[in-house]
């Protein structure tokens, strides 16, 4: 990029100079990550560093995260100037995050005027997605088909889960292309897929359907608002978690409403007695993994570069799982918790080589830790609540309570490490973004 001349010094220094142009800048960029799958404490810190690039100082700025919108408030003894822009959508696309992280630092080491790093900023928005319509239903449902090996099903209903998966993500992109409300399409997705489960076992046996059913609508688990909720609740973000939770329960409600619908009148299966957890650690139970944690990605629209040390992710996060809970004797919360952790801890040291976020790298790592068989069982239960007995209510009560602590300990497991850890990143950032500012200014 061209060397600044002392206009462009000047704006870049001085914080009311091009105040509009700057906030509408941060403004853009704020809602570009929130609509596409960032936690409100990613989306501060990208917006601050973008900020001091445009020599706006860190006692100036206020930055406030609703969720729906995003508010912005820069002051001085002499000025103070207020605006806000609201968030179009809500979706997950990985690469723009990591492509607006990336750009932040690209502006300051490469000199962008502000006019350029506003039109690099454009391009990142207007990129197109890095795989298309067909390669993300392909691997949901290889992600989806993964979670019958992980629960220690068979290959056979691995290959059932796929079908019905990859039909039921079809499905959902043309209600979605048809601009249908997002949650009944969900709702649509998940009636399909779990639907031609049930209908396979017409031809497949009984215990290769079960598991059908239970994987064939994980690829619309809300994995990221999932994990975003509890890393805002933590880092005292706590309207925008709050709001998160909320659209994490209507997903799932519209799931729920699309399985029931096509299970309503199943009495064949009984999912109450299923295990969650294989009996040994086998290369086709790792292979499952990485094969489900890159399936995600995919989904998410993780950069191509990423997926081999997302894959890596996933394989830690089973392995550390299974054999705390196989050889260890830990039980389920306390395995997931801790390989949750783990994945968090790889992501962090694996994010400084894939120059990304530790949180693309992590999100989906940890989605194949996902306590399928618990919701299930619980949601099968509630399903036909008049015919249960005092003791199969119980049981199902407490499927559900194991399948919402295990989701919670997923969730803290992977936000805890960076949130201990934020302190010396921050610091190391700080240090970094400061060599830099000192460099332009001399």
């Amino acid at each position: 990029m061209s060397q600044y001349t002392e206009k462009d010094l000047h704006i870049l220094e001085e914080p009311f100079v091009e105040i509009r142009k700057k906030v509408k800048i941060l403004l853009r960029m704020g809602c570009l990550l929130s609509e596409n799958g960032a936690n409100a404490n990613q989306i501060v810190r990208d917006m601050r560093r973008a900020a001091a690039y445009m020599g706006i100082p860190a006692d100036h700025l206020h930055i406030h995260i609703a969720y729906s919108n995003i508010l912005i408030n820069i002051h001085s003894p002499e000025d103070c100037f207020t605006s806000f822009r609201k968030v179009q959508y809500l979706g997950a696309n990985m690469d723009i995050i990591s492509a607006i992280s990336v750009l932040t630092w690209t502006a300051l080491r490469n000199e962008y005027t502000l006019d350029e790093f506003s039109q690099e900023l454009e391009e990142i928005a207007k990129k197109d997605p890095p795989y298309s319509d067909a390669t993300s239903a392909i691997f949901a449902g290889f992600a989806c088909g993964a979670f019958p090996i992980l629960f220690g099903g068979t290959i056979i209903s691995a290959w059932i889960t796929t079908v019905c998966a990859l039909l039921g993500f079809i499905v959902q992109l043309v209600l979605k292309r048809f601009q249908i409300n997002g949650y009944i399409g969900i709702a649509c997705a998940a009636m399909v897929s779990s639907g031609l489960a049930y209908i396979s076992g017409c031809v497949f046996d009984s215990s290769d359907v079960i598991y059908a059913m239970i994987a064939c609508t994980l690829f619309m688990v809300p994995g990221i608002p999932l994990i975003n909720t509890v890393d805002d609740l933590l880092n005292n973000h706590i309207l925008a978690g709050i709001s998160r939770a909320v659209h994490t329960l209507l997903i799932v409600g519209s799931m729920t409403v699309g399985i029931s619908m096509a299970q309503y009148f199943n009495h064949t299966y009984d999912f109450t007695h299923l295990s969650i957890v294989p009996d040994s650690i086998s290369p086709v139970l790792l292979g499952a993994a990485v094969v489900g944690a890159a399936g995600y990605a995919v989904m998410f629209y993780t950069p191509k570069r990423l997926l081999p040390l997302i894959g890596i992710g996933g394989l830690i996060a089973i392995l550390v799982k299974n054999t705390l809970i196989l050889h260890l004797g830990f039980s389920v919360f306390g395995a997931t918790f801790i390989a949750a952790a783990m994945v968090s801890l790889f992501s962090l040291k694996a994010a400084r080589h894939g120059k990304t976020s530790s949180k693309v790298l992590a999100i989906p790592s940890a989605i194949p830790l996902v306590p399928g068989v618990f919701i299930y069982r619980f949601l099968y239960a509630m399903l036909h609540i008049n015919s249960l007995t005092s003791t199969t209510l119980v049981e199902a009560i407490q499927s559900g309570v194991t399948a919402i602590l295990i989701i919670i300990s997923i969730g803290v497991g992977v936000a805890i490490p960076s949130i201990l850890a934020g302190k010396i990143l921050d610091a190391r950032k700080e240090k970094k973004l400061e060599s830099l500012l000192d460099k332009r200014y001399t």
